[in-house]
Protein backbone atom coordinates (compact mmCIF):
# COMPACT_ATOMS: atom_id res chain seq x y z
CA UNK A 1 0.00 0.00 0.00
CA UNK A 2 1.09 3.70 -1.25
CA UNK A 3 0.19 7.16 -0.85
CA UNK A 4 0.73 9.83 -3.39
CA UNK A 5 0.60 12.35 -1.08
CA UNK A 6 3.41 13.97 -0.92
CA UNK A 7 2.49 17.61 -1.15
CA UNK A 8 5.84 20.13 -0.69
CA UNK A 9 8.19 17.34 -2.19
CA UNK A 10 9.27 17.93 -5.41
CA UNK A 11 12.80 16.30 -5.81
CA UNK A 12 15.23 17.15 -8.25
CA UNK A 13 15.86 15.02 -11.19
CA UNK A 14 18.35 14.60 -13.45
CA UNK A 15 16.93 15.10 -17.25
CA UNK A 16 18.32 13.74 -20.42
CA UNK A 17 18.19 16.42 -23.26
CA UNK A 18 15.88 16.47 -25.83
CA UNK A 19 16.13 17.20 -29.45
CA UNK A 20 16.44 21.12 -30.30
CA UNK A 21 13.43 20.16 -32.90
CA UNK A 22 11.13 19.43 -30.27
CA UNK A 23 10.76 23.42 -28.26
CA UNK A 24 10.55 22.79 -24.90
CA UNK A 25 10.74 25.15 -22.27
CA UNK A 26 13.74 25.88 -20.14
CA UNK A 27 11.97 28.13 -17.66
CA UNK A 28 9.79 25.48 -16.39
CA UNK A 29 10.41 26.11 -12.77
CA UNK A 30 8.05 29.21 -12.83
CA UNK A 31 5.31 27.15 -15.06
CA UNK A 32 3.44 26.43 -12.28
CA UNK A 33 2.41 30.13 -11.57
CA UNK A 34 0.13 29.95 -14.47
CA UNK A 35 -1.41 26.22 -13.63
CA UNK A 36 -3.64 26.93 -10.52
CA UNK A 37 -6.28 24.74 -12.48
CA UNK A 38 -4.09 22.07 -13.35
CA UNK A 39 -3.63 18.96 -11.13
CA UNK A 40 -1.44 15.56 -12.05
CA UNK A 41 -2.57 12.34 -10.12
CA UNK A 42 -0.81 9.37 -10.36
CA UNK A 43 -1.17 5.54 -9.61
CA UNK A 44 1.33 3.16 -8.20
CA UNK A 45 2.78 2.41 -11.84
CA UNK A 46 5.82 5.04 -12.18
CA UNK A 47 5.71 7.55 -9.25
CA UNK A 48 9.07 8.29 -10.12
CA UNK A 49 7.55 9.77 -13.30
CA UNK A 50 5.46 11.12 -11.59
CA UNK A 51 7.36 13.32 -9.83
CA UNK A 52 9.71 13.66 -12.22
CA UNK A 53 7.32 15.60 -14.23
CA UNK A 54 5.94 17.63 -11.97
CA UNK A 55 8.99 19.22 -10.97
CA UNK A 56 9.77 19.84 -14.40
CA UNK A 57 6.23 21.56 -14.23
CA UNK A 58 7.09 23.36 -11.09
CA UNK A 59 3.81 22.06 -9.72
CA UNK A 60 2.79 20.13 -6.85
CA UNK A 61 2.09 16.28 -7.15
CA UNK A 62 -1.83 15.58 -6.91
CA UNK A 63 -2.66 14.51 -3.17
CA UNK A 64 -3.96 11.02 -3.39
CA UNK A 65 -4.03 7.60 -1.65
CA UNK A 66 -4.03 4.40 -3.92
CA UNK A 67 -4.43 1.51 -1.95
CA UNK A 68 -5.68 -2.36 -1.78
CA UNK A 69 -7.72 -3.87 0.91
CA UNK A 70 -6.74 -7.30 1.79
CA UNK A 71 -8.91 -9.02 -0.58
CA UNK A 72 -7.25 -7.50 -3.17
CA UNK A 73 -10.09 -4.60 -4.25
CA UNK A 74 -8.40 -1.24 -5.08
CA UNK A 75 -9.43 1.66 -3.33
CA UNK A 76 -8.57 5.52 -4.14
CA UNK A 77 -9.49 8.54 -2.20
CA UNK A 78 -8.58 12.09 -3.47
CA UNK A 79 -6.78 14.01 -0.65
CA UNK A 80 -7.57 17.69 -2.30
CA UNK A 81 -10.66 19.41 -3.54
CA UNK A 82 -10.45 19.66 -7.51
CA UNK A 83 -13.54 20.86 -8.61
CA UNK A 84 -13.59 22.51 -11.83
CA UNK A 85 -9.72 21.42 -12.23
CA UNK A 86 -7.85 20.17 -15.45
CA UNK A 87 -6.59 16.93 -14.05
CA UNK A 88 -4.07 14.47 -15.18
CA UNK A 89 -3.71 10.72 -14.54
CA UNK A 90 -0.79 9.23 -14.99
CA UNK A 91 -0.52 5.37 -15.09
CA UNK A 92 1.71 2.72 -17.12
CA UNK A 93 -0.36 -0.65 -17.58
CA UNK A 94 2.67 -2.88 -17.18
CA UNK A 95 3.75 -5.81 -14.33
CA UNK A 96 0.95 -6.37 -12.27
CA UNK A 97 -1.09 -4.97 -15.50
CA UNK A 98 -4.33 -5.69 -14.30
CA UNK A 99 -3.53 -4.30 -10.86
CA UNK A 100 -2.14 -0.94 -12.58
CA UNK A 101 -5.37 -1.08 -15.27
CA UNK A 102 -7.81 -1.17 -12.60
CA UNK A 103 -5.63 1.74 -10.70
CA UNK A 104 -6.08 4.05 -13.90
CA UNK A 105 -9.60 2.95 -14.09
CA UNK A 106 -10.81 3.53 -10.33
CA UNK A 107 -9.07 6.92 -10.29
CA UNK A 108 -10.51 8.65 -12.96
CA UNK A 109 -14.09 7.38 -11.80
CA UNK A 110 -13.46 9.04 -8.47
CA UNK A 111 -11.98 12.34 -10.23
CA UNK A 112 -15.07 12.27 -12.46
CA UNK A 113 -17.21 12.55 -9.57
CA UNK A 114 -15.10 14.60 -7.51
CA UNK A 115 -16.15 17.41 -10.12
CA UNK A 116 -13.10 17.67 -12.41
CA UNK A 117 -13.67 19.66 -15.16
CA UNK A 118 -11.73 17.19 -17.58
CA UNK A 119 -9.62 13.91 -16.74
CA UNK A 120 -6.74 13.23 -19.62
CA UNK A 121 -5.01 9.86 -19.31
CA UNK A 122 -1.60 9.93 -19.61
CA UNK A 123 -0.16 6.50 -20.66
CA UNK A 124 3.14 5.98 -21.40
CA UNK A 125 3.03 2.12 -21.87
CA UNK A 126 -0.30 1.02 -23.45
CA UNK A 127 -0.55 -2.65 -21.76
CA UNK A 128 -2.45 -4.80 -24.20
CA UNK A 129 -1.79 -2.71 -27.18
CA UNK A 130 -0.31 -5.95 -29.19
CA UNK A 131 -3.94 -7.84 -28.75
CA UNK A 132 -4.47 -5.25 -31.51
CA UNK A 133 -6.01 -7.37 -33.89
CA UNK A 134 -7.95 -11.02 -33.96
CA UNK A 135 -5.65 -13.64 -34.87
CA UNK A 136 -7.49 -16.64 -34.15
CA UNK A 137 -11.06 -16.85 -35.40
CA UNK A 138 -12.33 -16.63 -31.70
CA UNK A 139 -9.52 -14.24 -30.24
CA UNK A 140 -10.63 -10.55 -28.34
CA UNK A 141 -9.32 -7.52 -29.46
CA UNK A 142 -8.41 -6.27 -26.34
CA UNK A 143 -6.82 -3.18 -26.95
CA UNK A 144 -9.92 -2.23 -28.04
CA UNK A 145 -11.69 -3.15 -24.49
CA UNK A 146 -9.07 -1.43 -22.80
CA UNK A 147 -9.92 1.61 -24.71
CA UNK A 148 -13.32 1.03 -23.95
CA UNK A 149 -12.94 1.02 -20.52
CA UNK A 150 -10.80 4.20 -20.17
CA UNK A 151 -13.16 6.32 -22.00
CA UNK A 152 -16.24 4.74 -19.90
CA UNK A 153 -14.26 5.26 -16.46
CA UNK A 154 -14.57 9.17 -17.57
CA UNK A 155 -11.38 9.97 -19.58
CA UNK A 156 -11.98 13.04 -21.80
CA UNK A 157 -8.50 12.94 -23.98
CA UNK A 158 -5.91 10.20 -23.58
CA UNK A 159 -1.84 10.78 -23.92
CA UNK A 160 0.46 8.00 -24.66
CA UNK A 161 3.79 6.60 -26.15
CA UNK A 162 4.60 4.82 -28.67
CA UNK A 163 1.77 3.02 -29.57
CA UNK A 164 2.40 -0.51 -30.46
CA UNK A 165 -0.16 0.35 -33.53
CA UNK A 166 -1.07 3.59 -34.69
CA UNK A 167 -4.38 2.45 -35.61
CA UNK A 168 -5.14 1.93 -31.60
CA UNK A 169 -5.78 5.43 -31.75
CA UNK A 170 -8.96 4.70 -33.68
CA UNK A 171 -10.15 2.31 -30.71
CA UNK A 172 -11.01 5.52 -28.55
CA UNK A 173 -14.16 7.83 -29.04
CA UNK A 174 -12.03 10.48 -27.24
CA UNK A 175 -9.00 12.57 -28.89
CA UNK A 176 -5.71 10.45 -28.13
CA UNK A 177 -1.87 12.07 -28.69
CA UNK A 178 0.06 9.16 -29.15
CA UNK A 179 3.55 10.78 -28.85
CA UNK A 180 6.97 9.32 -30.04
CA UNK A 181 9.88 8.73 -27.82
CA UNK A 182 12.49 9.73 -30.59
CA UNK A 183 12.98 13.17 -29.22
CA UNK A 184 14.65 10.93 -26.15
CA UNK A 185 16.36 8.59 -28.09
CA UNK A 186 17.90 10.48 -31.16
CA UNK A 187 20.61 12.62 -29.07
CA UNK A 188 21.69 9.18 -27.52
CA UNK A 189 22.47 7.84 -31.15
CA UNK A 190 24.20 10.97 -31.83
CA UNK A 191 26.06 11.08 -28.89
CA UNK A 192 27.11 7.93 -28.35
CA UNK A 193 27.09 5.76 -31.30
CA UNK A 194 27.62 8.34 -34.04
CA UNK A 195 29.71 6.81 -36.35
CA UNK A 196 29.44 4.76 -39.34
CA UNK A 197 25.35 3.48 -38.23
CA UNK A 198 22.94 1.64 -39.72
CA UNK A 199 19.38 1.62 -38.94
CA UNK A 200 17.93 -2.15 -38.58
CA UNK A 201 14.36 -3.47 -38.55
CA UNK A 202 13.40 -5.99 -36.00
CA UNK A 203 10.93 -7.44 -38.85
CA UNK A 204 8.27 -5.82 -41.74
CA UNK A 205 6.27 -4.07 -39.25
CA UNK A 206 9.29 -2.28 -37.46
CA UNK A 207 10.28 -0.42 -41.00
CA UNK A 208 7.97 2.13 -40.75
CA UNK A 209 9.74 3.13 -36.96
CA UNK A 210 13.12 1.86 -38.51
CA UNK A 211 12.79 4.37 -41.39
CA UNK A 212 11.90 7.46 -39.51
CA UNK A 213 15.28 7.00 -37.33
CA UNK A 214 16.76 6.41 -40.37
CA UNK A 215 15.75 9.32 -41.81
CA UNK A 216 16.76 11.93 -38.76
CA UNK A 217 20.07 9.69 -38.44
CA UNK A 218 20.78 10.43 -42.27
CA UNK A 219 22.02 6.77 -41.95
CA UNK A 220 21.50 3.57 -44.24
CA UNK A 221 18.54 0.88 -43.17
CA UNK A 222 18.36 -2.80 -42.95
CA UNK A 223 15.54 -5.22 -41.99
CA UNK A 224 15.99 -8.83 -40.43
CA UNK A 225 14.05 -10.88 -42.52
CA UNK A 226 12.65 -14.06 -39.89
CA UNK A 227 11.45 -17.12 -41.57
CA UNK A 228 10.38 -20.29 -39.79
CA UNK A 229 11.21 -22.97 -43.00
CA UNK A 230 9.93 -25.88 -40.56
CA UNK A 231 6.88 -26.04 -37.98
CA UNK A 232 8.41 -26.41 -34.60
CA UNK A 233 11.67 -25.14 -35.23
CA UNK A 234 13.71 -21.93 -34.35
CA UNK A 235 13.49 -19.40 -37.15
CA UNK A 236 16.38 -18.02 -39.57
CA UNK A 237 17.06 -14.83 -39.78
CA UNK A 238 18.26 -13.26 -42.60
CA UNK A 239 19.44 -9.55 -43.30
CA UNK A 240 18.83 -7.38 -46.01
CA UNK A 241 21.12 -5.17 -46.48
CA UNK A 242 24.60 -4.08 -45.54
CA UNK A 243 25.45 -4.07 -41.85
CA UNK A 244 29.17 -5.19 -42.77
CA UNK A 245 31.84 -2.70 -40.53
CA UNK A 246 29.32 -0.53 -39.10
CA UNK A 247 27.46 0.07 -35.97
CA UNK A 248 23.60 -1.43 -36.02
CA UNK A 249 21.11 -0.19 -34.08
CA UNK A 250 18.11 -2.54 -34.00
CA UNK A 251 14.69 -0.21 -33.41
CA UNK A 252 12.00 -1.69 -31.54
CA UNK A 253 9.09 -0.30 -29.52
CA UNK A 254 8.46 -2.89 -26.87
CA UNK A 255 11.36 -5.83 -25.26
CA UNK A 256 9.65 -8.41 -23.57
CA UNK A 257 11.36 -11.62 -23.11
CA UNK A 258 14.04 -10.24 -25.38
CA UNK A 259 14.67 -13.46 -27.37
CA UNK A 260 13.49 -12.11 -30.77
CA UNK A 261 15.73 -9.10 -29.80
CA UNK A 262 18.91 -11.42 -29.23
CA UNK A 263 18.63 -13.64 -32.25
CA UNK A 264 18.13 -10.69 -34.46
CA UNK A 265 21.48 -9.13 -32.77
CA UNK A 266 23.36 -12.48 -33.57
CA UNK A 267 22.35 -12.28 -36.82
CA UNK A 268 23.50 -8.74 -37.35
CA UNK A 269 26.79 -9.84 -35.67
CA UNK A 270 27.24 -12.61 -37.66
CA UNK A 271 26.36 -10.66 -40.83
CA UNK A 272 29.55 -8.21 -39.96
CA UNK A 273 28.47 -5.49 -37.75
CA UNK A 274 31.20 -4.24 -35.55
CA UNK A 275 28.60 -3.53 -32.79
CA UNK A 276 24.72 -4.25 -32.07
CA UNK A 277 22.66 -1.80 -29.97
CA UNK A 278 19.28 -1.77 -29.85
CA UNK A 279 16.52 1.47 -29.35
CA UNK A 280 13.36 0.17 -27.11
CA UNK A 281 10.68 2.95 -26.08
CA UNK A 282 8.91 -0.04 -23.67
CA UNK A 283 11.25 -2.03 -21.42
CA UNK A 284 8.73 -4.69 -20.28
CA UNK A 285 11.63 -7.50 -19.54
CA UNK A 286 9.41 -10.39 -18.46
CA UNK A 287 10.54 -13.78 -18.12
CA UNK A 288 14.49 -14.49 -19.12
CA UNK A 289 15.11 -11.19 -20.48
CA UNK A 290 17.70 -9.60 -18.13
CA UNK A 291 19.64 -12.73 -18.53
CA UNK A 292 19.32 -13.15 -22.30
CA UNK A 293 20.31 -9.44 -22.42
CA UNK A 294 23.47 -10.08 -20.02
CA UNK A 295 24.76 -12.94 -22.00
CA UNK A 296 24.27 -11.64 -25.75
CA UNK A 297 25.99 -10.05 -28.21
CA UNK A 298 24.23 -6.46 -27.86
CA UNK A 299 26.70 -3.23 -26.73
CA UNK A 300 23.92 -1.42 -24.76
CA UNK A 301 20.01 -1.79 -24.78
CA UNK A 302 18.64 2.16 -24.45
CA UNK A 303 15.46 1.99 -22.86
CA UNK A 304 12.91 4.78 -21.43
CA UNK A 305 11.10 4.90 -17.97
CA UNK A 306 7.85 4.42 -19.65
CA UNK A 307 7.89 1.66 -17.09
CA UNK A 308 10.02 1.39 -14.14
CA UNK A 309 12.72 -0.97 -14.42
CA UNK A 310 13.78 -4.02 -11.43
CA UNK A 311 16.52 -2.79 -9.53
CA UNK A 312 18.94 -5.96 -11.17
CA UNK A 313 17.99 -4.60 -14.51
CA UNK A 314 19.04 -0.56 -13.40
CA UNK A 315 21.93 -2.01 -12.38
CA UNK A 316 22.67 -3.42 -15.13
CA UNK A 317 25.47 -2.37 -17.20
CA UNK A 318 24.79 -3.24 -20.92
CA UNK A 319 21.00 -1.21 -19.62
CA UNK A 320 20.88 2.70 -20.47
CA UNK A 321 17.70 4.47 -19.30
CA UNK A 322 16.40 7.61 -20.27
CA UNK A 323 13.70 9.64 -18.94
CA UNK A 324 10.49 10.70 -20.82
CA UNK A 325 9.78 13.34 -18.24
CA UNK A 326 10.07 16.49 -20.15
CA UNK A 327 8.31 15.08 -22.96
CA UNK A 328 5.50 14.34 -21.60
CA UNK A 329 5.56 17.30 -19.15
CA UNK A 330 5.56 19.36 -22.20
CA UNK A 331 2.71 17.58 -24.06
CA UNK A 332 0.88 18.25 -20.70
CA UNK A 333 1.43 21.95 -20.49
CA UNK A 334 0.52 22.44 -24.31
CA UNK A 335 -2.56 20.54 -23.88
CA UNK A 336 -3.71 22.44 -21.02
CA UNK A 337 -3.03 25.76 -22.42
CA UNK A 338 -4.50 24.80 -25.63
CA UNK A 339 -1.68 24.84 -27.50
CA UNK A 340 -0.78 22.38 -30.42
CA UNK A 341 1.65 19.24 -29.38
CA UNK A 342 2.28 18.58 -33.43
CA UNK A 343 5.60 19.89 -33.16
CA UNK A 344 6.31 17.16 -30.52
CA UNK A 345 5.40 14.68 -33.20
CA UNK A 346 8.82 14.08 -34.62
Amino acid sequence: MRARCQRGVVPAFTFSRLSVKVQISQNSGILGKGMRKLRIFSGNSNPVLHHEICSELGIEPGCAEVRQFSDGEISVEIKENIRGLDVFVLQSICKPTNTNLMELLIMMDALKRASANTVSAVIPYYGYSRQDRKVAPRAPISAKLVADLITTAGATRALCLDLHAGQIQGFFNIPVDNLFATPVLLPYIRDRIADHIVVVAPDAGGVERAMAFAKRLDAPMAIIDKRREVPNQSRTMNIIGNVKGCRAVIIDDIVDTAGTLVKGAEAVRNAGAEEVYSCCSHAVLSGPALDRIESSCLKRLVVTNSIPLSEPAVKSQKIKVLSVAKLLAEAIKRTYFGESVSGLFI
